[in-house]
């Protein structure tokens, strides 16, 4: 750069013939003409709703907040909690990643009686999945305990938190169960609707590598904690991959539509249902990733922003307060600028991390404020306008994901198929190709700044770019590693990035006794201040004795 001086999904209704369950299945479960028991309810009419559910809110979570955190975003309005992490409201709550998974239990209890192992293996990765992402963002949480409340006894209705450590090896037990009972032919598995796999249309064979995916990356989570559990488990997914397929293909990526008819599906930023375009107009892209991007010369930046409308152009030898507009450009004579940051790239800019807390004032913007346009800022490209799109997915887990993920434990020394420089390679090629810039590849990985240098920073750093959307998992892995080397901006809460999302003051409440044994458990650091231990400061098992990030 040239410097001078939202949770509901709904559900997605097959309206085809349900050849797959008999004519007196479906007769018993019409008894009812308000609806049908848990009991004898269908798990491809519940399936739907936990595969949307889950893609919606977490595409939410990693293109709002988080993506503000792991400075992929910035906004200029309503911003305190997306650029200083001042979280309040939803972000807190967990009661809708448990709702999804109460819906799931419906769906693997289902599906074990009437012994439909295709729907229990996906019910299994998406239990995995969501007590995956609930320990990632606050620690400790009801696991064993959880979803028992019907069984009546009262520990269950006031569920005991369980360890970090428990709830990362039990998903990954889980997920081995799953790549069991999906390892069969496709055509072996019966009674699958495909209309209601939003993710693969029903095939066993994508959500079996789905499954042992995810495992590579809850195994790599713990490598810094207990690096000799999950170099074993990574070695042998690796090693043995007839028995333990893994997502190595963008085709095979997890990834969900949205319909596009109403808010709820659509993409969070569309302007369809937004008449005011604020949720479009807020969010820019901020100046850590477009600064690096620039760098790099990388193709993926015309994807994901849009260039500026009008540049600035700072000029010598004019006369005071000279600005005015001129063939497009911006002309000022530098005491306009005078003590202020202004960036003058022609074409790219992004909006510096907690700049101030007035963002919407950044780079000279002529209209200051909550309904800002701001010429002088790269805006996102203006396919985020739009409801749903080619490239506008919720992206769950991606093949650039894995490979890198392998391509680190190839640094580290771990034995595998492959060397780290391929496999680094791998993951940008992955990359470039999810986001229609495969064609580019080439050029790219020839660049000095991009060709593989033997560094743990490096292929963090490009894991980093290509979560471009899926912040989480960008968060997550600054947290374990400290890549890419982020720093919080000067208006920021806190002079570091938070590492936990905090327990919800209900919770807190509610089942008051499980929630202070957990805040126990976890670590006050010097930035958790007057937090305590329920800080976003604060450590949790997974990071504690580690000195990452910080």
């Amino acid at each position: 750069m040239k410097y001078f001086n939202k949770l509901k999904y709904p559900i997605l209704l097959v309206l085809v013939s349900v050849s797959v369950w008999s004519c007196k299945d479906l007769t018993e479960l019409n008894i009812n003409p308000n609806g049908v028991s848990e009991e004898q309810a269908n798990p491809n009419l519940v399936l739907p709703t936990v595969l949307t559910g889950l893609g919606s809110s977490y595409n939410e979570l990693s293109f709002t907040n988080l993506g503000g955190v792991v400075q992929h975003t910035q906004l200029d309005a309503w911003f305190a909690s997306h650029n200083d992490y001042e979280w309040t409201g939803g972000i807190l709550s967990w009661d809708g990643y448990y709702g999804l998974l109460r819906d799931n239990e419906l769906l693997r209890k289902r599906a074990e009686s009437l012994g439909l192992e295709f729907h229990q293996g996906v019910a299994l990765v998406m239990r995995a999945y969501i007590f995956g992402l609930i320990t990632d963002l606050w620690g400790d949480a009801p696991y064993t305990d959880a979803l028992k409340a019907e069984l009546g006894d009262v520990k269950y209705s006031f569920p005991k938190y369980d360890s970090q450590e428990t709830i990362y090896k039990g998903i990954i037990e889980e997920l081995l169960q799953a790549n069991d009972l999906l390892s069969k032919p496709d055509a072996a598995y019966t009674s699958i609707l495909p209309e209601a796999d939003v993710y693969f249309k029903g095939k066993a064979s994508k959500w079996r590598r789905f499954a042992n995916s995810l495992a590579l990356r809850y195994y790599m989570r713990l490598s810094e904690k207990q690096p000799d559990y999950a170099r074993q488990g990574i070695e042998k997914i690796a090693a043995q991959p007839d028995r333990y397929p893994i997502i190595t293909d963008v085709a095979d990526e997890v990834k969900m539509d949205f319909v596009g008819t109403n808010p709820a599906n659509s993409w969070p930023s569309n302007t369809v249902f937004d008449a005011s375009g604020s949720n479009y107009r807020r969010i820019k892209m901020c100046a850590t990733l477009v600064e690096k991007l620039q760098t790099l010369q990388d193709p993926r930046l015309s994807v994901w922003a849009s260039k500026i409308e009008i540049p600035i152009e700072v000029r010598n030898n004019l006369p005071a307060k000279t600005d005015r507009i001129e063939n497009g450009v911006r002309i000022v004579s530098p005491d306009v600028v005078q003590g202020i940051m202004v960036d003058t790239d022609p074409q790219y800019v992004g909006l510096p991390a907690s700049v101030s807390k007035n963002p919407s004032t950044y780079n000279l913007n002529p209209t200051p404020g909550q309904t800002s346009m701001n010429p002088h800022v790269s805006y996102l490209h203006e396919r985020y306008k739009e409801a749903k799109g080619e490239l506008l997915k919720a992206r769950l887990l991606s093949a650039a994901e894995i490979s890198f993920i392998l391509a680190e434990a190839a640094w580290k020394g771990w034995s595998l198929p492959s060397t780290a420089k391929i496999y680094y390679e791998q993951g940008i090629k992955n990359s470039l190709d999810s986001w229609g810039k495969g064609a580019e590849y080439n050029a790219y990985i020839q660049q000095n700044t991009v060709a593989y240098a033997n560094s743990q920073a490096q292929i963090l750093e490009q894991k980093w770019i290509s979560g471009w959307t899926t912040a989480a998992q960008a968060w997550f892995d600054y947290r374990r590693t400290g890549f890419p080397n982020l720093k919080a901006g000067p208006a920021a809460i806190r002079t570091q990035l938070p590492v936990r999302i905090p327990y919800m003051q209900n919770e807190m409440s509610v089942n008051q006794a499980n929630a202070e044994e957990a805040l126990r458990r976890i670590e006050k650091t010097q930035y958790s201040q007057a937090d305590n231990e329920n800080s976003a400061w604060s450590k949790p098992w997974l990071l504690q004795g580690t000195n990452k990030p910080w």
